[in-house]
């Protein structure tokens, strides 16, 4: 069954908005844009922690959103009120076989520390 799914989660994927220009006039991103998606299925890829010199830990979660959701790279994903970067391109899932559209996948990481 694709997404949405009916007890499936939303997030909002955070855009930057139109470019505007600095005190020294450089051009500089616009506040996000968010844009909320509803039926995600939401999962955790696993996490690793280094301590070598610092407490850093590294959290992954996969995301898999309805078919046609503009997302891209650059773009960052809320999910349960956290923030995450995209890692890689997002996935476009559909059966050479049947033609079933299953969703846009993207998998997420949140480094901490």
């Amino acid at each position: 069954m694709p997404p949405p799914y009916p007890l499936g989660k939303t997030v909002t994927i955070l855009r930057p908005g139109p470019p505007s220009r600095d005190a020294h006039g450089n051009k500089v991103p616009g506040p996000d844009v968010p844009t909320p998606v509803e039926g995600c299925a939401v999962w955790a890829r696993g996490s690793q922690e280094n301590t070598d010199a610092r407490d850093q830990v590294t959290i992954g979660l996969s995301v898999v959103m309805p078919h046609g959701t503009d997302v891209r790279a650059t773009d960052r994903i809320k999910v349960a009120g956290v923030i995450y970067e995209i890692d890689g391109e997002p996935g476009v899932h559909e059966s050479p076989l049947t033609g079933s559209r299953m969703g846009v996948q993207v998998a997420l990481t949140r480094v901490t520390g």
